[in-house]
């Protein structure tokens, strides 16, 4: 009974976590539907007075990017604002035959009178914050944007954002990522489906309470003033962005987000690609908690319920774990559940934390009507599209619950940036790419082999108990099932 003992124990608090987790989102949900109905007029600066306008700089960091470069850069030089107020920075850490493609690509832009510097560095210590930081160095802009190489801002873009610093205490706006090929495959609608939660509910429900937010490492702009006020950006994180944001925040700064404004981007579109990104977004975020929590914790200056929201905030990815136990530990929940009698009682309780997805259909559905429209034909749409993206983050626990612990327990790892394919503009297709890797990780093994687990999982549901089964779970062990054969088979595909 010791081992019963043990598994019913983690398998409540991780079931408990969860749920503390949905009620935050339902406080966020709350939280955006008011900001919602507030209309709040948007600055402006008038552009016929030059003493109005401030200096800005784009930061650009690179690092081989051989297919999206001159998409980039045409894409900032088209950028609508004073060029004797522009200055442009590729920070350019290339290694291979992009680093002088790009440099011919700038001398061209130069050429036209636009302020764009090819700077480059010794090595890549810090990796993208170390490129920023020492770009900062010689920045002339009292603003600084930053820009991931797949993005690509409108070009009204800073004249949407630059004109919130007319408020003195905000230190960075933030605007929406828009997605260039969501429709691309299941791959690239699961994670624009959660993205899309992250910045409407997530994002406007923290910042219009005034609960700390994080700038997304790209698409948003940072008084130079606050980078320098908080510490400066640190490479010893994998997600330097929200560490630096929490730095800001705890000293004072103010963050806005905005989003109206969307900033459209390339989306992962093979499963290794987005593998690392999300090995990298989690870690970042357990190293962050790590860093950041006990600061948060002790701050004086913030409120109570900002502290639990970023508490929160910081162990977004440590959800992936508790999803991982209450995955492994619901088989034997199941033969528990049926062997012993007295535990009847608690197992209806436990039931209780179904509530836990309702709650998270209901916030996500408030965020999908904001971008695809209400109705009834959008509405089995979304239900369909919940259930795919729960499934396929299902078969990513495994993966992020490494990343997570990985940085727990401090274990130190490069930064791996995700290939870029720009598929549009790749005549081979994403086959073609040089940056994939064609190695399957260890970890594919162990997603099939969970995708037979949860087999037997469904398996189950028909012999145990002694009144023909038991069928609570079965829906759990199917969409755990496909979203690792999902997981299992489309990271084999691509390492062909």
């Amino acid at each position: 009974m010791i081992l019963e003992s043990i598994i019913i124990t983690v398998y409540s608090i991780a079931l408990l976590l969860i749920f503390m987790y949905a009620l935050a989102q339902l406080n966020l949900l709350f939280n955006y539907l008011r900001a919602r109905k507030k209309h709040i007029n948007s600055p402006t600066f008038d552009f016929s007075k030059e003493e109005e306008i401030p200096y800005v700089t784009i930061q650009l960091p690179v690092y081989n990017e051989l297919y999206v470069m001159d998409r980039l850069l045409n894409n900032i030089a088209e950028i609508d604002y004073p060029k004797e107020k522009l200055e442009i920075q590729v920070l350019d850490d290339s290694t291979d035959e992009s680093f002088e493609e790009t440099a011919k690509h700038i001398q061209e832009l130069q050429k036209t009178g636009l302020d764009i510097q090819h700077l480059t560095r010794e090595n890549r210590e810090g990796f993208k914050a170390g490129a920023l930081k020492e770009g900062l160095k010689t920045a002339k802009g009292e603003y600084i944007a930053i820009f991931d190489a797949d993005f690509l801002p409108k070009k009204d873009w800073l004249k949407n954002t630059i004109p919130y610093f007319k408020n003195p205490e905000i230190g960075v706006v933030q605007t929406r990522w828009g997605h260039l090929n969501r429709d691309y495959s299941i791959l690239t609608r699961v994670q624009a489906f959660a993205l899309d939660a992250h910045f409407t509910l997530e994002q406007v429900g923290r910042n219009s309470q005034g609960h700390f937010i994080n700038f997304n490492g790209t698409a948003g702009v940072w008084r130079k003033a606050c980078i320098l006020d908080a510490g400066n950006w640190e490479g010893d994180t994998l997600t330097e962005d929200l560490d630096l944001s929490y730095r800001a925040q705890l000293k004072k700064w103010k963050f806005k987000y905005l989003e109206e404004v969307e900033t459209p981007a390339e989306l992962p579109i093979v499963i290794s690609a987005a593998r690392s990104q999300q090995f990298r977004w989690n870690k970042g975020g357990a190293e962050n908690f790590q860093k950041m929590g006990w600061r948060v914790f002790k701050s004086r200056d913030i409120s109570l319920k900002t502290k639990i929201h970023s508490f929160l905030h910081l162990l977004n990815s440590t959800m992936f774990l508790n999803i991982f136990l209450v995955a492994i530990l619901s088989i034997p929940m199941l033969y528990i559940k049926n062997e012993y009698e007295h535990l009847k009682m608690y197992f209806y309780v436990m039931s209780f934390f179904v509530i836990s997805t309702i709650i998270f259909f209901i916030c996500y559905w408030f965020t999908y009507k904001v971008i695809y429209g209400g109705g009834f034909k959008h509405f089995l749409k979304y239900t369909v599209m919940f259930f795919t993206f729960f499934s396929v983050a299902m078969g990513f626990s495994l993966h992020n619950s490494i990343a997570v612990l990985e940085g727990h327990f401090g274990k130190k790892s490069e930064f791996i940036r995700t290939p870029k394919f720009n598929i549009g503009g790749l005549k081979e297709g994403w086959k073609g790419n040089k940056y994939l890797t064609k190695n399957i990780s260890p970890n594919v093994i162990f997603e099939g082999i969970l995708m037979l687990y949860f087999a037997f999982g469904m398996y189950s549901a028909f012999v145990v108990g002694d009144q023909g089964g038991d069928f609570g779970l079965f829906p759990f062990h199917l969409m755990l099932f496909l979203g690792f054969g999902f997981v299992f088979f489309s990271s084999l595909k691509s390492s062909h």
